[in-house]
């Protein structure tokens, strides 16, 4: 398809029934090769802060596979699943039982109570023809407001697209990134009432080498529009002393949380850990987050319908999870001939891991990674291959994986952002792959 040219489409898109719909995206994620992405406008969203007057020249010298040139296209109906799935997981975590459960081997650090819920809650997503699995769930989830930035550069390049940009633009009621400043004043709030809020640190390791390292300007722009003095600091760069959180003698408020030393038990973040125990800084996400929501462990339970019974957990929610999470359990080395007979149907992820890393699939395993992989703290989960997005890459079609991420708060989802890629994982190193904006099809009603 051409751009423009999709008004074919408007007679489905009118009446099309739930099966119709589903049918529907998956035509167009085959069929159409609009390139939506208007990379002025990117530009114009990036750089609106004239500190920022080469950020797009600099993500397009260094990391040119961030953003895709497409939209992909969801039914409706999977994101109202989703949303079921992200609600239930949010019951679940929120009951005693479940917290008693995976508190009890957490570290220490883990354990300590927060009225803050944490922040950025990525929920990551693999379309099947069933319905939507999720896969695992992250904390300090990135490419937040990089996507919302991404999504306001869509160019109306047919109708479908159209209620994208109305969605996010700046100041409407659904505006993400007014979702996103409220869930940080709503962390304040939880923890300091009406106290003023004056000062954030984003942190994280190395920040000036993170691929992500443009987000973190994003956010300190927002915050600083916000009223708040933001800044971008290693956490070996923060103090505890005098019983305050300080950065260059500037006491900080709230940090947001960018590291992947989720307990804060590295030496680095000595200081960050130490204002966590006193709860002298608002942190978030923090450690008690990361235990409760994004331990890949928590997968095995989540999956366990006698488990979530003995917890308490309502029958409608407990099927929700039974279905909408695939099959997860431990791997054993006692297990080791049933796993290996069964690996072509499996995934495997440290418990503990990141960004798809020491992850892989079972059909691709050799004898002594598989090894490894019974002498690590390993998670094996059934199998579901992502979706496919066909896009012409230097005029070639060319079939892309594509796995959904949903940002999400307090039980509710606040936006969603796909990631285009090829290989066993996801990653930013394809042509004409990245993060892509993504349009919900609605489907009629009865």
């Amino acid at each position: 398809m051409t751009p423009g040219n999709h008004s074919e489409c408007d007679p489905l898109l009118r009446t099309a029934d739930e099966g119709d719909c589903h049918e529907i995206a998956e035509r167009l994620n085959r069929g159409c090769q609009c390139i939506s992405l208007d990379h002025e406008r990117l530009r114009a969203e990036l750089e609106r802060d004239p500190r920022d007057g080469a950020l797009l020249a600099t993500i397009n010298a260094t990391r040119p596979h961030l953003f895709a040139d497409s939209v992909v296209f969801v039914a409706a109906p999977q994101f109202e699943r989703i949303a079921e799935i992200v609600a239930a997981v949010e019951r679940v975590v929120a009951t005693a039982a479940w917290q008693a459960a995976v508190l009890e081997s957490a570290p220490a650090n883990a354990r300590i109570h927060s009225a803050a819920a944490g922040a950025f809650l990525g929920y990551d997503f693999h379309l099947s023809p069933e319905g939507p699995r999720l896969i695992e769930i992250n904390t300090n989830a990135g490419g937040g407001l990089l996507n919302v930035a991404l999504a306001r550069a869509q160019r109306a390049c047919c109708a479908e697209v159209e209620p994208l940009r109305a969605m996010v633009s700046e100041g409407s009621p659904s505006d993400p990134e007014r979702a996103f400043i409220e869930m940080f004043r709503e962390e304040w709030r939880a923890m300091r009432g009406d106290a003023p809020l004056r000062t954030i640190a984003i942190v994280d390791q190395e920040p000036q080498s993170q691929y992500l390292l443009p987000e973190f300007l994003l956010f300190q722009r927002l915050f600083e529009r916000c009223g708040c003095a933001a800044y971008i600091c290693d956490p070996t760069a923060l103090r505890f002393e005098g019983g305050r959180l300080r950065l260059d003698g500037q006491e900080i408020d709230l940090v947001y949380n960018r590291l992947t030393d989720f307990d804060l038990d590295e030496p680095q973040s000595a200081a960050l850990a130490a204002a966590w125990r006193e709860q002298a800084a608002v942190i978030t996400p923090h450690p008690r987050a990361h235990a409760l929501f994004a331990d890949k462990r928590n997968l095995v339970l989540l999956g366990d319908d006698a488990f979530l019974e003995g917890c308490g957990i309502d029958s409608r929610t407990r099927a929700i999870l039974t279905e909408g999470v695939p099959q997860t359990r431990k791997v054993r080395p006692e297990d080791a001939e049933t796993l290996w007979r069964e690996r072509r149907e499996l995934f495997f992820k440290p418990a503990t891991g990141f960004g798809s890393r020491a992850a892989y699939r079972g059909d691709k395993l050799t004898r002594s990674t598989f090894e490894s992989i019974l002498a690590g703290d390993y998670i094996a989960q059934r199998l579901v291959p992502p979706s496919a997005r066909r896009l012409s890459v230097s005029g070639e079609p060319t079939d892309l994986k594509m796995d959904l991420r949903v940002y999400a708060y307090r039980g509710q989802v606040q936006f969603a952002a796909a990631r285009l890629y090829r290989g066993q994982t996801t990653n930013f190193r394809t042509p004409g792959g990245g993060f892509a904006a993504v349009v919900a099809l609605p489907c009629a009603q009865p």
